[in-house]
């Protein structure tokens, strides 16, 4: 006997709540309806696995068939069912008036965002239908039940004749949503949110055997790392983030206690050292896709990486802010970043060939984490390697000897190896040790390091500093020099000093490595850098200088001007009126040339 009745939520208050809160994540529907097919199937295979019920041998499954003709989308399951009072408890009474805490949940986390909908289950399908109807029948022996609603005030429930255990759930897509009667949209939604579930789906199953389900119910993850060769890791990495440079490492995590934690880590092939790309890492709960990139639950730095993390016991309707102050999510947090720093030091430790060859790729992020992270830079402080003028990859220990550093020490470092060309050759000449740092993230690292070791290390430019070994006898003040220079550069925050250095080039060294740095940073925030003060080193021992005073007073600001420029590109990215006067001064030499 067919009856109807009212709901006790008015569609006043149910739309606004559709509209609002969830229309920019319209397509997680599908996610809800599938995962409550696969709950129903989990209830009922425990209930089987306990003796209480029986399995036929039918394959535990969640089908979804999409009838363009009809308009409709539907998600069937054989899991546990529902009886007629079941359906009134869990579809009109709960469903339907948890629409009102899922508003008063949003307002009370000041907008900042629910990580998951399953709370909303049946109901986020008015997302995207006009009209919904759910055929049940349970594993009891009692009738099938028809249900249907338009999403309004009232419903219609009655007896139906469904023979099989399960429920079906039939969305009357309405005709601003028809892109969801697209099976090629509904298969790449499945992919994306339920490609790990634990059970197979099928979309436009036919039953003809020839159907493949477009999820993996076992995903290597949820594996033991000791039943997982090199191929399998490789598969899945490609098979999940589409990329096809093979990942250089990889870290598997499979904890049980005393929180549940699952995933794989993957360290992708850096495409270019200059930039920090973004990675994306998938976080679960039992197999069910949440979000990517939830930094709540994993160090911002570790979403540089590709990955997959399932945690089952973080709440899934919480909001970020909850997250973010929860014990258990900031256990599992440093949980990963533990074991992460791990790996690589056991890496570093036990094959160092492989640790130097992944340098290049691993380095950028390794600082980062350091920045970012202070637990992180403790576990790896002492596996950060830096390759020396020779090629060869070396920590501070190796650099700088084991002994205890009881002062300051100085550490040289080239930021370009081509420009900085004839720097390195009088360090390796005067066999003077330096490193190389040449990514846009080591000016900051090496403040950071300089920051953490204040008593031990301090780092400089090897253009920023002349060190003893490079000089030949104590350099002697030229006032007459001096003066061309200060004509030449009319720049009264320039202090000119003179030394003769065991190397004729370069002619001038712009030496001030915080000014240089503060000019970086300056440029970093798109700031000028031009007026600020530079200390400039003349190399008495170089031919051209040696000249200058033989010259014309206009040949003399000429070539003094003129390696003042050169000795600029090397310090910093000239200003617009400095690269002006550069060029000029070029064009000046061709067409001096061509005469």
């Amino acid at each position: 006997m067919k009856r109807e009745g009212n709901i006790k939520i008015s569609s006043e208050n149910m739309m606004p709540i559709i509209k609002k809160w969830l229309y920019s994540d319209k397509d997680i529907f599908l996610r809800e309806i599938v995962a409550n097919g696969i709950d129903a199937i989990t209830k009922y295979s425990k209930l089987v696995k306990m003796g209480e019920a029986e399995n036929n041998g039918t394959e535990y499954c969640v089908k979804i068939f999409v009838d363009k003709k009809a308009k409709t989308l539907t998600v069937e399951d054989n899991g546990i069912g529902m009886t007629e009072e079941e359906v009134e408890n869990y579809i009109t009474q709960i469903a339907f008036s948890g629409a009102s805490d899922f508003l008063s949940k949003y307002e009370k986390a000041g907008g900042d965002g629910i990580i998951g909908h399953f709370g909303l289950g049946f109901y986020s399908a008015y997302m995207v239908s006009e009209n919904v109807e759910i055929f049940t029948k349970s594993y009891k022996d009692v009738p099938a039940v028809h249900w249907e609603s338009d999403g309004n005030a009232t419903y219609s429930i009655e007896e139906c004749d469904r023979k099989d255990r399960g429920t079906k759930i039939v969305m009357h897509i309405s005709a601003e949503e028809k892109e969801f009667l697209e099976e090629s949209t509904i298969k790449e939604l499945v992919r994306k949110y339920c490609s790990f579930m634990p059970f197979n789906v099928y979309v436009s199953y036919k039953g003809d055997g020839k159907d493949e389900p477009l999820n993996s119910t076992l995903p290597l993850y949820a594996k033991n790392p000791k039943d997982c060769t090199d191929e399998d890791y490789k598969k899945f990495y490609r098979d999940t983030f589409m990329d096809f440079n093979e990942p250089i490492f990889w870290v598997h995590l499979n904890m049980d206690y005393p929180f549940n934690l699952k995933g794989i880590l993957y360290f992708p092939k850096v495409k270019n050292k200059l930039e920090l790309e973004r990675g994306k890492v998938k976080l679960y709960c039992n197999q069910v896709f949440i979000a990517d990139n939830i930094k709540e639950v994993i160090p911002e730095f570790l979403m540089l990486l590709n990955g997959v993390i399932d945690c089952p016991d973080i709440p899934l309707n919480v909001s970020r802010s909850f997250l973010q102050n929860d014990r258990e999510v900031q256990k599992i947090s440093k949980h990963i970043t533990k074991k992460v720093a791990e790996k690589l030091t056991s890496l570093f430790k036990n094959d160092r060939e492989k640790y130097n060859t992944c340098w290049e790729d691993t380095s950028n992020f390794i600082k980062f984490g350091c920045i970012k992270d202070e637990e992180f830079y403790n576990k790896v402080k002492d596996i950060i390697i830096y390759k020396d003028l020779d090629g060869n990859f070396v920590n501070f220990k190796e650099l700088l000897g084991e002994e205890e550093i009881k002062e300051p020490k100085t550490v040289y470092y080239a930021s370009d190896e081509l420009q900085q060309a004839q720097y390195i050759k009088m360090f390796k000449d005067a066999g003077l040790k330096a490193i190389l740092c040449d990514t846009f993230i080591d000016p900051h690292f090496l403040s950071f390091i300089e920051y953490k070791t204040p008593d031990k290390l301090k780092f400089m430019r090897i253009d920023a500093d002349i060190d003893g070994a490079l000089k030949d006898g104590d350099g002697a003040e030229d006032s007459v020099l001096a003066e061309i220079f200060k004509n030449a550069i009319g720049d009264d925050k320039v202090t000119v000093k003179f030394e003769k250095l065991k190397s004729n080039v370069p002619a001038l060294i712009i030496a001030d490595e915080f000014m240089r740095r503060y000019a970086e940073m300056g440029q970093l925030y798109g700031m000028s850098s031009g007026d600020i003060a530079k200390t400039m080193i003349v190399n008495i021992a170089n031919p051209l200088i040696g000249k200058l005073k033989d010259l014309s007073e206009e040949k003399q600001k000429f070539v003094a001007g003129y390696v003042y420029s050169l000795a600029l590109l090397s310090f910093k990215k000239l200003e617009a009126e400095e690269l002006d006067k550069f060029i000029n001064a070029n064009l000046t030499l061709l067409e001096d040339y061509v005469k």
